[in-house]
């Protein structure tokens, strides 16, 4: 596996279960993704959550991508670093993409819109079929 088929399938599969640290205690939430590429998986949030004080305290995360079928389903599990983004033109595209964040007073220039990806790490695909065998770690 390649890491284009981790881009793939997490674009196919964009909700993600994404887990932070709290000092020493572990803290997972549901999210979409925006969207995944080359660069890495990219995700938006805002400042009053509390997610964004563990990813400045600890940016090391992990993301599982689940695809479910008639047996156990397929899993992307994703770790690496998280970097924010302030690029002011991903937001202005992510207000477009995203007119929801519009409706919690988010605007491109708000300093309470909080962009960040996942640009480098290690990937692995879990299965039923695979679940006994070594990880095929795919690097990015």
């Amino acid at each position: 596996m390649e890491f284009s088929d981790c881009v793939k399938f997490a674009n196919e599969n964009p909700v993600a279960w994404l887990a932070t640290a709290d000092g020493n205690q572990p803290r997972v939430r549901g999210m979409g993704m925006w969207f995944a590429d080359e660069t890495g998986f990219y995700f938006q949030t805002a400042t009053m959550k509390d997610m964004v004080r563990q990813l400045e305290e600890n940016p090391n995360v992990e993301l599982a991508f689940f695809q479910p079928d008639d047996m156990a389903g397929i899993m992307l599990r994703v770790a690496g670093a998280i970097e924010f983004i302030e690029d002011i033109e991903m937001k202005k595209k992510i207000i477009n993409d995203r007119p929801f964040l519009k409706e919690f007073g988010l605007t491109p220039e708000s300093p309470n819109l909080v962009l960040f990806r996942v640009s480098s790490g290690e990937a692995h695909f879990w299965d039923w079929e695979s679940n006994l065998k070594p990880k095929d770690i795919i690097k990015f």
